[in-house]
């Protein structure tokens, strides 16, 4: 999935040396979380909403850069590396930035998840299943075999959980076999955590994540 048509270039970046009462401003007239800073035309860093509570209005940015936050991601990033750095950094505005540091525009999280769900993932026919296995005896070449040596084909397939060395994998599938493929699966000591023809599945996989929700229902 390309998202280089989803960076926003409409969005402010802000100098080092403006005012903080311009940043705050942005923010109270958005529902974003971050903005980007720059120093000499180059990215410094990230200034956040949450932080400005304890800031002086009456300063500089400048007052403030070393409570900057330095995350972006760069244009060619892939949209598994932006979803990441939108959920490690709990931001809903990501800068992005070019080859010679410069900021050449933003990502929104709501744009980024909306084309994700987009995906054959979501909208392709199928069956949900979730396997889970060990982290060190699980692999997708096997899960694949799996699957296909039951005449099923594979739409989409993510890691999901992984935890106490256990991994928990979402698969997607298109088959007229379900059972075989469970057995099989069983066969191979996978354990079958879900497995339902119906789309709810889908429905609770969109709206399960309180972080997503958050910005997708603003």
């Amino acid at each position: 999935m390309q998202i280089q048509t989803h960076i926003l270039t409409d969005l402010p970046v802000f100098d080092i040396g403006d005012s903080l009462e311009k940043a705050v401003l942005f923010f109270e007239g958005s529902i974003f979380s971050h903005v980007a800073i720059s120093e000499n035309g180059s990215f410094l860093g990230t200034l956040g909403e949450n932080d400005l509570d304890t800031y002086n209005t009456d300063k500089k940015i400048e007052d403030y850069r070393y409570n900057l936050e330095a995350f972006f991601v760069r244009k060619d990033s892939n949209w598994l590396d932006v979803l990441e750095t939108f959920a490690r950094n709990e931001a809903n505005l990501l800068a992005v930035l070019d080859d010679n540091e410069e900021v050449i525009g933003y990502y929104d999280l709501t744009e980024i998840v909306g084309a994700f769900i987009d995906t054959p993932f979501f909208t392709e026919p199928g069956d949900i299943v979730v396997v889970a296995k060990g982290t060190k005896d699980y692999s997708f070449s096997e899960i694949a075999q799996i699957i296909e040596s039951n005449n099923a084909k594979i739409i989409g397939a993510f890691i999901t959980d992984m935890r106490n060395d256990v991994v928990q994998i979402t698969l997607k599938i298109s088959t007229s076999s379900l059972n075989e493929v469970f057995q099989t699966f069983r066969r191979y000591n996978y354990n079958i955590l879900l497995g339902s023809k119906d789309d709810q599945f889908l429905e609770d996989l969109k709206q399960r994540s309180d972080y997503l929700d958050k910005y997708l229902n603003v």
